[in-house]
């Protein structure tokens, strides 16, 4: 947890240190070719997150944006709920089939971006070698997405709200 806790701080501050010239502000972007979302099943939080990444960041050549689950539904299609409120908002995601995090997959990405604190400890646990580049979805305001499998349509308004804006935030850093 240590690493962590160290590893988000150093981020925090490179990321949201600004470059003052004058009056104006400059936030720093860094370059990210690979990057990763985590969730358990990789059929909801994940899969969304992926697909409105790539929205947010379409034009943008050379980078892959793509998702796992810590014990995903290996093979399964984005759940149905979640794939509606995707298409509500003119993204597709028939494409999107349940993927394994397995340490191969996590030591690749550039950029892991989990759903939950516990995700983090999970992950830095098992391949400690990436905990220096995962963090919450959720970093830039302190929140975590809940997981709205097998819940109602609110629910999953509630997780689509929250995941568009980690999004949004963590957009403004990738170059």
């Amino acid at each position: 947890m240590a690493a962590s806790v160290r590893a988000s701080t150093a981020l925090q501050a490179c990321c949201a240190s600004t470059i003052r010239h004058g009056k104006a502000k400059q936030r720093r972007t860094f370059v990210f070719k690979k990057l990763l979302f985590v969730c358990v099943g990789n059929i909801c939080r994940s899969p969304t997150a992926e697909i409105l990444m790539r929205q947010q960041l379409r034009g943008r050549v050379g980078v892959e944006v793509s998702s796992a689950g810590l014990q995903a539904l290996v093979g399964k299609p984005i759940d149905a709920m979640a794939a509606e409120l995707l298409h509500e908002h003119g993204l597709a995601s028939a494409d999107h089939f349940g993927r394994q995090a397995s340490p191969s997959v996590l030591v690749a990405a550039d950029l892991i971006l989990v759903m939950e604190r516990a995700h983090v400890a999970r992950i830095t646990r098992d391949v400690p070698q990436v905990s220096g580049k995962t963090f919450l979805l959720g970093h830039w305001d302190g929140v975590e997405v809940p997981d709205p499998y097998r819940q109602q349509r609110i629910a999953f308004e509630h997780v689509y709200a929250l995941i568009e804006q980690g999004v949004s935030r963590w957009s403004t850093h990738i170059k």
